[in-house]
């Protein structure tokens, strides 16, 4: 079943994706009234309307296109930590994050996204960035390369001397012990800046815009879609533990992901210390 669906139904997922945005994100863009906009866990940590509503939105229609499939939205767990287990179930599993970047959504910054994975029993087959005000779409399928906008994506390896771009995750969002790990990346050879949207970021890497990213949270709907296009780009990942990261199992943290297999080595080493 999924096979066929990899096959035929792809082009169904991406319409679905430009559509809840077109119905619920766009329109309200630079838009919110100040009653849209929530805080959630911390004062950095934002809802809107828009989140809410498109994750409903999608929850819908892909459920809808693949029958038996499940979702695992970012505002649903927030409202249901439960629905996290799905990513180790047995059914095909929808990974969604509506608004990826909403700070930067909430603040007038188009540079924000609509981030969708397909896992089954944790393996992401199939993925989808759509990041409507900049008009991109990066896609990937297991095996079948990475797309933006129909152009094939490959970073190639970072320019032999220069100082590695590396993104990290956001200060603002990050423990005292996150800080002190990701520290450990300012050294000579790295030039480390804190990220913004997670999804976008992972593009960068994608189209070699920048070299590596270090993230010290899990979320599966922060990461899925971009740890899938950044492989099928050419890419690698790897936890401090020195294993991939795996959306379906408690992970080592923070983890590495580059755009060549060396760069994402390095990064882990100097993260783990061990460098």
């Amino acid at each position: 079943m999924i096979d066929e669906f990899l096959t035929h139904d792809l082009a169904a997922v991406e319409e679905a994706v430009r559509e809840a945005a077109a119905a619920e994100i766009t329109p309200r863009f630079r838009q919110l009234a100040d009653d849209e906009v929530e805080a959630k866990s911390g004062p950095h940590d934002l809802v809107t309307v828009a989140d809410r509503l498109a994750e409903e939105h999608l929850t819908a229609s892909l459920t809808k296109l693949l029958p038996g499939s499940v979702v695992v939205g970012e505002e649903a767990v927030h409202a249901d930590p439960g629905v996290y287990a799905a990513l180790r179930g047995d059914a095909p599993v929808w990974i969604v994050d509506p608004v990826d970047g909403t700070r930067q959504f909430v603040h007038g910054d188009p540079h924000f996204c609509t981030l969708v994975a397909l896992a089954v029993r944790g393996e992401i087959l199939a993925s989808w960035t759509y990041a409507p005000e900049l008009d991109e779409l990066a896609t990937a399928v297991r095996g079948g390369g990475a797309y933006l906008n129909g152009r094939r994506l490959r970073p190639g390896s970072p320019e032999p001397g220069a100082d590695l771009r590396v993104a990290t995750a956001h200060p603002d969002y990050t423990s005292p012990e996150d800080k002190a790990v990701l520290a450990r990346l300012d050294v000579p050879g790295v030039r480390a800046r804190p990220c913004g949207s997670a999804g976008l970021e992972y593009l960068r890497v994608a189209r070699g815009e920048i070299d590596a990213l270090a993230f010290s949270w899990p979320s599966a709907w922060d990461h899925a879609a971009g740890l899938l296009l950044v492989a099928e780009a050419g890419g690698a990942q790897y936890t401090v533990a020195g294993e991939p990261f795996r959306v379906d199992r408690d992970n080592a943290l923070p983890f590495a992901i580059a755009r060549d297999e060396a760069t994402a080595v390095r990064v882990r080493d100097l993260l783990a210390g061990t460098a």
